[in-house]
């Protein structure tokens, strides 16, 4: 978002002096109304806009999205194998990503079919278009938002009960998905992380017993967890097991 404020000050300081002296370059900067009283934008808002909408992209696709749980549980997983950097924090970010997409892809349709494609064939306004691609969203957020943690945001909002989802305002339904989203993960990855600790257990209590207390435990470990890791086809089992926990509207 600040990188937006940056940029639309900077296109001000730019462009200010010969807006000033020129103004009928001030008109490409303003809006209009036409004769059936719809608000058409000229090229240049509508280029600020298209602009601040990728910059915060990435915050949309973190926050409201599957793409905060599934990092998580292939962080911790990765951190239980231990084996350090391998796979690689941008495999693990594509991984995320393509199970976000397919988590999400019943959602974007939705989107697509209820909200883009009548703003393209031009039967719905952009605001139109923009609030019933946000209430889809919504909905997916709210379906996979824990009860407690709505009531607690809403406590802090001093808002609610709700009569449906879509009364639910963003400045709840926000930060409640997002804890909602880390306590889940964390819980999956501690159910993950539970047959890694015990293979580490047994492995430290044969060295124990051994005498080799001097030989560290995780590197006679690692070959085990990575061979229990490919037996039981770990990769595919997590993936599926991780898009099954969402709920698609």
């Amino acid at each position: 978002m600040h990188r937006a404020l940056i940029l639309a000050i900077s296109l001000i300081f730019i462009a200010g002096p010969s807006l000033a002296n020129d103004p009928l370059s001030l008109s490409a900067l303003t809006s209009s109304t036409d004769e059936t009283g719809e608000t058409t934008y000229s090229l240049s808002l509508q280029i600020l806009v298209l602009m601040s909408v990728i910059t915060v992209l990435p915050s949309i696709v973190l926050g409201m999205t599957a793409f905060t749980r599934i990092i998580i549980v292939l962080s911790i997983l990765r951190q239980a194998l231990g084996t350090q950097q391998t796979p690689p924090n941008q495999v693990l970010i594509a991984i995320a990503l393509f199970l976000t997409v397919t988590v999400m892809t019943p959602t974007l349709t939705q989107v697509y079919d209820e909200a883009l494609t009548p703003y393209l064939e031009e039967n719905m306004t952009a605001e139109d278009a923009i609030l019933a691609g946000g209430a889809i969203i919504k909905e997916f957020m709210v379906l996979n938002t824990r009860e407690d943690a709505l009531i607690v945001f809403s406590d802090l909002n001093n808002s609610g009960p709700y009569a449906t989802n879509a009364d639910i305002p963003y400045s709840v339904i926000l930060p409640a998905f997002i804890t909602s989203e880390l306590k889940t993960a964390f819980q999956i990855g501690f159910l993950i992380f539970l047959p890694f600790l015990v293979i580490d257990m047994v492995i430290s209590s044969i060295l124990m017993s051994l005498g080799m207390m001097m030989l560290s435990p995780m590197l006679i470990s690692l070959p085990f967890k990575l061979l229990l890791f490919v037996l039981v086809d770990g990769w595919s089992m997590t993936a599926a097991s991780l898009v099954a926990t969402f709920v698609s509207p």
